[in-house]
């Protein structure tokens, strides 16, 4: 308390900040942040941006809003609902510290995440259960999604999804109309005109231990494969990995519902 011409003022002093932990930010990127952006903030893909030498404020301020949800990105609104603001400030303080990267560059995080054990199922039309479609308007695509029988077994039983399990989709471009918009069936769905390419999600024993924690789906691996069912190259599995993280509680899975009524 201090008086000034006879009055009492009270000075109220704000807390200070604890400072940033740079090497508490290297390790929690080395476990989170590498998967996508690479470990020294060079990214592993060209859809996904660098953050080396981006300004510490400007990083915590998005990571701030992606957990607030405020800033929509559903894997990095994933990602970063599960880091504390000491997290955060570590991160950001990290990333900032790294040197810009020189144009092309590279991670050499990629092998890592671009790498998965799932096989094209071969016959699948055969041996799997068509269980659910799904209309896509933004990209006017539509998708027949299929399940193997143990994947189906263990739904309808009421338990996890277990080792052997594996969902897999068709993906298609809709038919469009003379006004470019997708063409509806009769059953609801949009008219099927054009493969695209086919997702998949499969489990085995072991096949999360690579994985990251933050990241990890259990023993889930992901895929992509081309029209000549071929693996389509430059995927980053990290991606899939962080949009089904939130599942755990429904093996990881946007279908479980459709799978337990599957017949």
């Amino acid at each position: 308390m201090k008086k000034v011409l006879g009055l009492s003022i009270v000075l109220t002093v704000a807390p200070v900040a604890q400072a940033a932990d740079i090497d508490v930010g290297k390790a929690t990127v080395a476990t989170v942040c590498a998967a996508c952006h690479g470990p020294t903030g060079v990214s592993v893909s060209d859809t996904i941006p660098n953050l080396a030498a981006q300004r510490t404020g400007y990083l915590e301020a998005q990571l701030k809003a992606l957990k607030e949800g405020t800033r929509k990105n559903p894997i990095m609104n994933a990602i970063a609902a599960q880091l504390s603001p000491e997290d955060m400030a570590n991160v950001a303080a990290y990333f900032a510290a790294q040197p810009g990267p020189q144009a092309g560059a590279k991670s050499s995080f990629l092998p890592n995440v671009a790498k998965t054990r799932v096989t094209f199922p071969e016959g699948y039309k055969d041996t799997f259960t068509k269980y659910h479609t799904i209309n896509f308007p933004a990209t006017k695509q539509v998708r027949y999604y299929y399940a193997n029988k143990a994947a189906v077994q263990a739904a309808k039983e009421g338990k996890p999804l277990p080792d052997g399990s594996m969902l897999f989709a068709e993906v298609y471009a809709a038919k469009l109309d003379a006004d470019r918009k997708p063409l509806m069936g009769g059953d609801g769905f949009f008219v099927a005109e054009k493969l695209l390419f086919y997702t998949a999600m499969a489990r085995g024993a072991g096949w999360g231990n690579e994985m990251p924690d933050m990241l990890r789906n259990g023993d889930w691996n992901y895929a992509i494969f081309t029209t000549d069912k071929q693996h389509r190259p430059g995927v980053n599995q990290a991606e899939c990995l962080a949009c089904h993280k939130p599942l755990d509680n429904a093996s990881y899975t946007f279908t479980l519902k459709q799978l337990v009524e599957a017949k």
